[in-house]
């Protein structure tokens, strides 16, 4: 078939193959497996990941095998012997040592020997989980070992023992760190189970107890969350009181809100991103535990039944310091909303009040400047009739008019031009200001 001639879209090839990227291991019983997930304890998505890199190499040439290709976030292989199987994710990188067969002396930890101790020592990180999986062929007599054997190697109180995957294999497990600092997962797989099915079950257990304790991380964040909130809780209340007495400091309740509102926003930014990977990583855990499709086993309990008990509280935890988290910012908000309404129409009504005595004081100016006007027609009147008088006395003199009389006739001619000017020079001074 002929090839399309178009250009694929960018990363077309990468996005298809990450569907791909990470099978499942093909294990036959008996087996078992020893998993380490490592992660840094501070900033863990944003770190080097070229040190992971490098320290995985590390391990590969320690056992002459084959690297892989630079940049690579999944590598699986033989390593010594066992397989290998590595992955990187956004916070932490799991490696996984599968191993035929099975130790006398059960959950032993020898597969860990292929984990040099010095380069365990050198690990770009700190253990979050370690996981010892021992597989073994389901036999005829399981209830009995699941009634006595099995209870030796669990903490009974805490032991989940359920069939899974149409009852084809039995899992048990009770999430505790034993005295070796390792989880421990015991899966019996009835005869004729397929490679990959069984390679699968024992994945997806694995990636129940990482997920779970990477889950469980957000927990202490909750915690510190939950106090800071009831703090925070407790003086936002204090403040929404005093402003409903009105005690006439809103400027300083006002600061107090903005720096409360600053360390809510300080909260919110250091606690989001644990907040929302504990939701990813329980949603994983959930997922994981559903498609393995649980049945019930002479009465014991599920792996579901045990998270709903033990791991739904934690996680409820951290949803609802969340939730108080985002409830107090709004309230923060919305308290110093209403302040700066208050505080908007305090000032508005200053405004006003400056505006209107800003207008008393010019109409009290105008009234003044009308009387200045008036005392200033009457005084230039008195000197124009004045010039008037001795301008034309010698001139009116022969026809019988004195001075008295001359300066009586000149008055109000005079007075009237005087004002008829004063009242021309102030409208183009008006006109003048409007424009």
């Amino acid at each position: 078939m002929a090839q399309l001639a178009l250009d694929d879209y960018p990363d077309r090839y990468h996005l298809s193959n990450e569907l791909h990227a990470r099978p499942f291991p093909e294990l036959t019983a008996p087996c078992r497996a020893a998993h380490l997930a490592i992660k840094q304890p501070r900033d863990a998505a944003d770190r080097d990941r070229g040190r992971d890199f490098a320290h995985l190499v590390a391990l590969l040439d320690r056992h002459g095998a084959p690297r892989p290709a630079p940049g690579a976030n999944h590598y699986s292989g033989p390593l010594g012997r066992g397989f290998l199987k590595w992955e990187m994710h956004t916070e932490f990188v799991t490696y996984t040592i599968f191993a035929d067969g099975v130790s006398q002396r059960p959950f032993s930890g020898e597969v860990f020997s292929l984990f040099p101790a010095d380069w365990l020592a050198e690990a770009p990180g700190l253990v979050v989980t370690s996981c010892l999986v021992r597989v073994e062929v389901a036999g005829p007599d399981l209830e009995d070992r699941l009634g006595r054997e099995v209870l030796s190697w669990f903490v009974p109180e805490s032991l989940a023992v359920s069939q899974v995957v149409d009852a084809e294999a039995v899992v048990a497990a009770d999430f505790r760190i034993d005295e070796n600092g390792h989880c421990r997962v015991a899966v019996f797989a009835r005869p004729g189970i397929g490679a990959r099915r069984l390679g699968r079950i024992v994945q997806r257990m694995l990636e129940i107890e990482t997920y779970k304790s990477m889950a469980l991380l957000t927990l202490p964040t909750s915690r510190g969350v939950a106090q800071a909130v009831a703090r925070l809780d407790g003086e936002l209340s204090g403040v929404v009181a005093a402003m409903a007495e009105g005690g006439g400091q809103e400027n300083k309740t006002l600061d107090q809100l903005l720096r409360m509102s600053a360390e809510i926003a300080q909260l919110s930014t250091a606690s989001a991103f644990r907040f929302g990977a504990a939701g990813a990583y329980e949603a994983i855990v959930t997922q994981r535990i559903e498609v393995l499709r649980e049945e019930r086993i002479g009465g014991r309990q599920l792996l579901g039944e045990f998270m709903t008990r033990r791991f739904d509280p934690a996680m409820r935890t951290c949803r609802s310091a969340r939730e108080r988290l985002e409830e107090l910012s709004s309230r923060a908000e919305r308290a110093a909303n209403l302040l700066r309404t208050r505080v908007d129409v305090e000032n508005q009504a200053q405004n006003t009040e400056v505006l209107r005595q800003m207008s008393a004081r010019a109409a009290m100016q105008l009234r003044l400047q009308e009387t200045v006007e008036g005392l200033s027609v009457v005084a230039i009147g008195y000197y124009a009739v004045s010039l008037g008088t001795y301008l034309l006395g010698p001139v009116v003199e022969p026809v019988g008019i004195d001075k008295a009389h001359l300066s009586g006739l000149l008055v109000l001619p005079t007075l009237l031009g005087v004002w008829l000017m004063v009242r021309r020079v102030r409208a183009r001074l008006d006109h003048g200001a409007t424009h």
